[in-house]
Parts: structure tokens; C-alpha cells; sequence
């Protein structure tokens, strides 16, 4: 049985029952609950076709869920007004940074995209911009540049900005990391940690990386098809995971790697 949710200063930052999301017969998510309390992260585990990406654009507003609710610091997210609000109080960085900026857009003008459909920083929206690049290492690089110049970490981190546009409570990260040369994932998982520290931000972290989960993780719930398996600490998940399908996950991890020996911990990587 779901637990009643919390209300008031009690309540978590984000509070998700019941997700259920149906595409015909197909059903990709089957009663899912969900909890991110404010200044951690959650990581949500699974392979591919496991429902992750999913749960994160119903979350976000993206897909509707066919039953279930969000709630937003004990508040349920409907009405228009609410989902506006709401909105704004949440970030998202996509998996893919070729595909998540508009090639006819320069970078500030991706970053200054979330404050133009808010209605925020009007009279000093450049001055926004050129904070939120220097927030994210990218000092220096003039707004003016065409997104062609950058490399995918650098796209990466213009993402960033931009999802931080509005100070969001809360960033939904959707395999921020996947499509990165390893080096480079090294380097935004230390900006997201820095960022965290820094501003006070709770993740929810979409991957099928328990190496990067070790990393960044609070919490970690293990999706299948639909349905968490598994829910604990990043130390419970990875140091003692009780479910067959999450063993599975821990074992194609190479073992020789020494960052398999750090499960648990969220450290900073050397870059």
C-alpha cells in the first residue's frame, strides 16, 4: 500500500504515487512512487526500454501519466497556473547535447530560451546569460558563438546554464553523460556535484550507469520493466543489491576498473 504523502514543511521536494503511463497494450510504467527530498539526488537505474526516460517527461510535464499524481512541496501539480509554476521550479538537461540546442540559435540565445518563455530578467537578460555560462566553466566564450564551435561537453555545459536559467529547486538529468567521451562524463558530473553544492539543487538523475550512479546518487531506485525492483542508498544498491536484475547491472561494470571499488561514494573525479 502507497504511504499517505506529506504535507507542509514535512513534505519532500518532489512526490510522485502511482505513476502508471500506457502506450496501447504496452505499459511502460505500472504504479511507480517516487521521492526526492530537497538538496538530494535520485537516481533512477534501468536498461533501456525499462521506463526511465519516461517517468522523467511525466515528471516534467512532457507526457501526461494515464493515473497517478505529482506533487510539488506537498502540492499536487494541476491546473494551468500550477503546472507554470511548477515548471519553472524544474530544469532538464537531455541526453543528447548535438540534438538539445537549435543549430539556427546561438548559445546564449539556448540559454536565454527559458528565460524569454518565463517572462524573466527582461531588463538585464544578458547579464543572466553571461552568469549562467560562467557558472558552467564557460567563461569567457561570447554569447554570440554558434553552437557548431563546441565540443559535445561543451554543449553539454551550455545545456546546463540553460536548465538553470529559471534557478530551478530541481534539475531532471536524462543521461546527461551517455553520449560523452568518459573524460569528459568525469567533468560534468563534477560541474553537476559543484552545482549542487553550490546552489542547493536536487537531482533526479535518469542513467543505466551504476558507475556514474555511484557518483552522484543519494538514493537510487532500480527500474523493470515498468516497476521498481529495488530501492535503498547508492552504498545499499551497489555494495549489497538484493535483486537478481540489479546484480545484473553491478556485473557489467568491469571489475578491474578502480572506480569499481568506490561503489557508494559520490567523489570527485581527477579530470
Amino acid at each position: 500500500m502507497t504511504a499517505a504523502p506529506r504535507t507542509g514543511p514535512e513534505a519532500p521536494l518532489l512526490e510522485a504515487t502511482g505513476i502508471t503511463k500506457r502506450y496501447g497494450r504496452f505499459t511502460a510504467l505500472d504504479a511507480v512512487d517516487l521521492r526526492i527530498e530537497a538538496g538530494r539526488t535520485v537516481s533512477i537505474v534501468g536498461e533501456s526500454g525499462s521506463g526511465k526516460s519516461t517517468l522523467a517527461r511525466i515528471v516534467v510535464g512532457l507526457e501526461r501519466a494515464d493515473a497517478g499524481t505529482v506533487r510539488f512541496r506537498g502540492e499536487p501539480v494541476r491546473g494551468r497556473r500550477a503546472r507554470k509554476a511548477f515548471r519553472r521550479s524544474v530544469g532538464m538537461v537531455f541526453q543528447d547535447p548535438y540534438e538539445s540546442i537549435d543549430p539556427r540559435m546561438t548559445i546564449g540565445e539556448a540559454v536565454a530560451e527559458p528565460l524569454r518563455a518565463h517572462g524573466l530578467h527582461r531588463a538585464d537578460r544578458a547579464a543572466r546569460v553571461r552568469e549562467l555560462l560562467d557558472a558552467v566553466g564557460m567563461e569567457g566564450v561570447p554569447p554570440e558563438a554558434w553552437p557548431h564551435r563546441f565540443s559535445g561537453g561543451q554543449r553539454q555545459r551550455v545545456c546546463i546554464a540553460r536548465a538553470l536559467a529559471t534557478d530551478p529547486e530541481l534539475v531532471i538529468c536524462d543521461e546527461p553523460t551517455s553520449a560523452l567521451d568518459v573524460s569528459v562524463q568525469a567533468q560534468i558530473l563534477n560541474l553537476l556535484l559543484d552545482l549542487q553544492r553550490r546552489r542547493g539543487l536536487s537531482y533526479l538523475f535518469i542513467t543505466h550507469d551504476l558507475d556514474v550512479v555511484r557518483r552522484i546518487s543519494d538514493e537510487v531506485d532500480v527500474l523493470l520493466r515498468g516497476r521498481v525492483v529495488e530501492r535503498g542508498t547508492a552504498e545499499e544498491i551497489t555494495d549489497s543489491p538484493g535483486h537478481a536484475y540489479t546484480q545484473r547491472l553491478l556485473g557489467a561494470v568491469p571489475a578491474d576498473s578502480p572506480r569499481r571499488r568506490r561503489i557508494g561514494k559520490r567523489l570527485d573525479v581527477d579530470c
